[in-house]
């Protein structure tokens, strides 16, 4: 570095305005959540939010609320101004306001172009200002109603390497989709109107009922399927109002589920993960329910200043309010008989059935119970059915996980490695049985194409499994670990893809099947029907409901039309310049987690052993589609290394 680099010297404001405005505006999503709170705060009983090109082009968010006279709106553009905080004492009681209308009309404005139009109820005039880059390029009266509109354009076009760095349209409009859906959720009292590109995607009544806001956004179906809160089982919580759905109604993402502080939305996992185990067993591992939840919590027991945009809380009994959140949504589902108090013995969901020896039990233990509680660390909630499906399980057994045992395995039995072929004989017997032998996978003859480039798995001898989730095999150089999950989800992948180089293969139904959207998903629709297309998805679209005529055949097995609502779901990530192809291939990552074996599943010696050779045979073994690995090796040097083996004295026994 030179010495003119090493000086140490003060950034110009310009510089300090943009990177302060880069912590709070992200995306155009951060603006429109900034405005909306604004609107709020200014008692709005409507607010309409339009946006242009996912908000990329063009962001409006107009309200009906108190408005400001020219003295305040010259002051609410510039740098540490705002209506809603006096001093620091306001801080530590805990802020009762959304956010700082100033500081949030500053920081926006320092990386757009901007402009507030803007009349004080029994106002005689308005006022509109213009902003560019944080400097106001004019300041003159106006004709409009009461209220403010406040109009953002070129967003980030001063920093362009943050503009870069925004995804596709689709995918920033989502954002903004979910934001303004959260906070019309919340309050059901203002009348909210989204629009897309002069396309009205929902509005809601703003008449104060909040499952009247649900049928607005989410449709019918969802509506029906919610349940109220009513009760408050004990704990520090005040209150807790909203509703949850039952176990039927479901989505593959915890988008839907909404969860508010005293009215302002907050991310919670604690939260999140006590609405989703009050479900308990009645909830598929990959699925989520939709909740909104407000939480009525005294101000000085939680910090909502541990965030940048105040999205993230800090409780000061998180333990004993996610207790009293699963306790109260339980009773709730319980008293509407959505859920059984326990499983009955023996039984299970159909895709978890299997027919299998069962272990020989003086004790009567091998009669069946149930699958097990849901917890967290199930295979990290990987999406899939429980059940062996593809190739890689053809013409083998396996056993559902914790078969024979009762209710959650203990401790102990969760650390051992046992033999896959433990599920063929007695308990002993395959705890202590010598290792498996493994099918050499490391000639380049065994394959159909010996000349492809490929990678290769090294020899490996199956050891037996770790958790039901995890294969551990020896190889000539140490040990290697497979997540059986991840290799069973890059198989299907692969064959997917190759399946998609030729002609698509689509099953057509035998009726046409109607599938409900949220306004979220009618408008991922829309954007992108040619990928569904293209990945065996005909529908077409009336309002908020699709009709659908042929699906994927994946597997040997049409895939059910309801897994378009999850395609729609996975089509969001993305780059901007991303192609049809690359969209469809990130569907095909996705789809390829619905039937691939997931963890906490016992498998037989067979199904692992094909299960490797299927690996094997991938072009990439070592990562699933979604880049995660695969396989993880521990080499013979870690081994000694982390055995001290090259301590003093050691070397000559050795030899």
């Amino acid at each position: 570095m030179s010495p003119e680099r090493a000086e140490i010297r003060a950034l110009d404001p310009g510089t300090v305005d943009k990177i302060a405005a880069g912590e709070v505006v992200e995306r155009p999503a951060s603006v429109v959540k900034e405005l909306v709170e604004n609107a709020l705060d200014a008692g709005a009983s409507e607010i309409t939010v339009e946006v242009d090109a996912g908000g990329t082009e063009r962001i409006r968010v107009a309200d009906d609320g108190i408005g400001m006279g020219e003295e305040s709106v010259r002051k609410a553009v510039e740098q540490h101004t705002t209506s809603k905080l006096r001093d620091v004492s306001e801080l530590d009681r805990g802020i009762s306001t959304l956010g700082f209308r100033g500081e949030a009309l500053y920081t926006i404005g320092a990386v757009s172009r901007l402009t507030i139009t803007t009349k004080p109820r029994g106002g005689e005039s308005g006022t509109k200002l213009t902003l560019a880059g944080g400097e106001v390029e004019g300041c003159d009266p106006a004709g409009c109603p009461e209220g403010t509109a406040v109009e953002v354009t070129d967003l980030f076009y001063n920093t362009p390497a943050r503009k870069k760095y925004l995804k596709r349209e689709p995918t920033e409009f989502d954002h903004v989709n979910t934001v303004v859906t959260r906070y019309a959720l919340a309050n059901p009292g203002v009348r909210f109107v989204l629009e897309h590109d002069g396309r009205e995607v929902f509005s809601t009544t703003g008449q104060g009922d909040l499952q009247s806001t649900v049928l607005s956004i989410y449709g019918r179906e969802v509506a029906r399927a919610m349940v109220p809160i009513e009760g408050l089982a004990e704990g520090p919580l005040e209150d807790i109002s909203g509703y949850v759905s039952d176990p039927e109604t479901t989505r593959s993402g915890s988008t839907y589920i909404s969860t508010y502080v005293n009215g302002r939305y907050v991310r919670s996992k604690a939260i999140r993960s006590a609405v989703v185990d009050a479900y308990g067993t009645q909830l598929a591992p990959d699925r989520y329910p939709f909740a909104v939840l407000d939480l009525a919590v005294p101000p000085g027991t939680v910090d909502v200043n541990v965030h940048p945009r105040k999205t993230e809380v800090r409780f000061g009994e998180e333990g004993a309010i996610r207790d009293q959140i699963e306790e109260t949504v339980e009773e709730a589902l319980l008293e509407n008989g959505l859920i059984r108090s326990s499983a009955p013995r023996g039984r299970s969901a159909p895709e978890e059935a299997s027919v299998a020896p069962e272990p020989t039990r003086e004790d009567g233990e091998g009669e069946g119970t149930d699958a097990g509680s849901r917890s967290e660390s199930d295979a990290d909630r990987s999406p899939g059915a429980s059940g062996w499906s593809g190739s890689a399980a053809t013409g083998t057994d396996r056993t559902t996980p914790n078969q024979g045992g009762g209710g959650e395995r203990d401790a102990t039995a969760e650390s051992e490695v046992s033999t896959p072929n433990a599920t063929s004989g007695p308990a002993e017997e395959g705890r202590f049985s010598g290792p498996t032998t493994q099918a050499t996978f490391g000639g380049p003859g065994d394959r159909d194409e010996p000349d492809a480039d490929y990678d290769r798995l090294p020899d490996l001898r199956v050891l037996g499994q770790h958790r039901d989730t995890y294969v551990v095999c020896a190889a000539d150089d140490g040990l290697v670990i497979v997540d059986q999950h991840a290799a069973d989800e890059r198989v299907h992948y692969e064959r997917l893809r190759a399946e998609l180089a030729g002609e698509t293969s689509t099953q057509a139904l035998v009726e046409p099947v109607e599938i409900e959207l949220t306004a979220r998903e009618a408008e991922l629709f829309e954007a992108y029907r040619e990928a569904l297309a293209h990945l065996g998805f005909a529908a077409s679209r009336e309002g908020r409901t699709v009709r659908v005529t042929t699906v994927p055949a994946a597997f040997d097995t049409a895939l059910s039309p309801e897994r378009l609502r999850d395609a729609l779901s996975d089509c969001v990530a993305g780059e901007p310049g991303d192609t049809v192809e690359a969209t469809v291939d990130e569907l095909l990552g996705d789809l390829a987690c619905h039937p691939a074996v997931t963890g906490n599943t016992s498998l037989t010696e067979g199904s692992v052993v094909d299960l490797l050779a299927a690996l094997d045979g991938c072009e990439n073994p070592y990562a699933c589609p979604h880049g995660r690995p695969t396989v993880i090796r521990v080499d013979r040097e870690e081994l000694e290394e982390r055995f001290e083996r090259d301590y003093p004295g050691h070397a000559d026994r050795r030899e």
